[in-house]
């Protein structure tokens, strides 16, 4: 490109400034006359001929194009290229929509499959640093029924108090409270529940200004990443466990019956690889693709984050193994937790705020 802009101006200036344009006719005369025969010339662009063929010498040369008008065109290139390097440069740092969105001014979301910023530079990559950065936008929810009552954990999504969780752990609720990480307590309502994707969505009463938490691109998610789950595993609010994203799209079945509500500390039957988990799953049921950890994730987990070392939330952790055994033979660390990822919640985040029912 660089080359291509030379040689344009090359042709617009093919001699010195004034040999041409404002001299006399001896002067213009002179100054070819005394020119050597083998002068070295660019053979690819050649000067224009000092005057046309049968123009007398004493004729002056026809005058060319205002000396300004060829700086305005190249001082016009230049502005569009920047433009054009600018758009290019921040859609590789961050997609195109990003980068017209911070060339244009508009406001961006809280939705990233490659932003740093949630945690401080100083921390990043640890998870101390995810669990200081995402703590504030996981909440402890405790639904109550006339089945009994369940304990589950939610994700702010936002400052006005929309909070993602899974649909068993609110499935049949008469009345919803709402613990945010500062101890802070809400009555909440159910506005959208989609059993097929065992998702919820709630809204806490009243409030306003809380840290929603940044959603994350699950399509990036790759076998071997490190990630962090924050929850409320038998009540105790805000429980942080690490490990690995352990395999991807395993086929997760769980029930669609309101009958199948978790009950007690929030073991939820589920089916994985032929077998059930934690009871019956019962007759009606729906399956989904899920993020398998191996983070440690217990009862009271579900509904809580599963979150990238950048503090980008890749999943809602929906089922995990709790093993009850009873024989040395089945002892061991069992690492089987299932998450909901978060391009299936982003996907369906229209239809609950619609009031979906399903």
């Amino acid at each position: 490109m660089n080359e291509s802009f030379r040689r344009s101006g090359a042709y617009e200036h093919p001699g010195p400034v004034g040999s041409h344009v404002g001299a006399g006719a001896d002067a213009h005369a002179g100054s070819h006359a005394g020119s050597p025969v083998g002068s070295p010339v660019d053979p690819e662009w050649p000067p224009p001929p000092s005057r046309p063929p049968g123009q007398p010498a004493s004729q002056p040369p026809t005058p060319g194009p205002p000396p300004s008008a060829p700086r305005r065109r190249r001082a016009r290139r230049p502005l569009s290229l920047l433009a054009a390097v600018a758009i290019v440069s921040a859609a590789v740092g961050g997609g195109t929509a990003y980068g017209i969105q911070e060339l244009t001014g508009a406001r961006a979301v809280a939705s990233s499959s490659t932003s740093t910023g949630v945690v401080p530079s100083a921390d990043r990559g640890t998870v101390a640093g995810v669990a200081t950065a995402v703590g504030p936008s996981i909440v402890e929810i405790k639904a109550a029924s006339n089945a009994g009552s369940s304990t589950g954990s939610g994700v702010i999504i936002t400052a006005g108090g929309e909070v993602v969780t899974n649909n068993h752990v609110v499935s049949g609720a008469s009345s919803i409270k709402v613990t945010t990480s500062d101890g802070t307590e809400y009555a909440a309502e159910v506005v959208g529940t989609d059993s097929s994707k065992d998702l919820a969505l709630i809204t806490l009463k009243g409030a306003s200004g809380l840290k929603a938490a940044t959603l994350g691109n699950s399509d990036g998610v790759r076998v071997g990443d490190q990630v962090v789950a924050i929850g409320s595993p038998e009540g105790l609010t805000g429980t942080v466990t690490s490990g690995i994203v352990s395999a991807l799209h395993r086929d997760v079945t769980v029930s669609t019956g309101e009958g199948q509500q978790q009950q007690g500390g929030g073991d939820w039957p589920f089916e994985f690889g032929g077998r059930e988990f934690n009871g019956d799953t019962g007759s009606s049921r729906t399956t989904y693709k899920a993020i398998q950890t191996d983070a440690s994730l217990n009862p009271g987990n579900s509904g809580g984050a599963l979150i990238d070392m950048n503090g980008n939330v890749i999943g809602i952790n929906s089922a995990m193994y709790s093993s009850a055994a009873q024989s040395s033979s089945d002892a061991g660390s069992v690492g089987l937790g299932f998450a909901i990822p978060i391009n299936t919640v982003k996907a369906d985040l229209a239809e609950l705020r619609a009031g979906a029912n399903g």
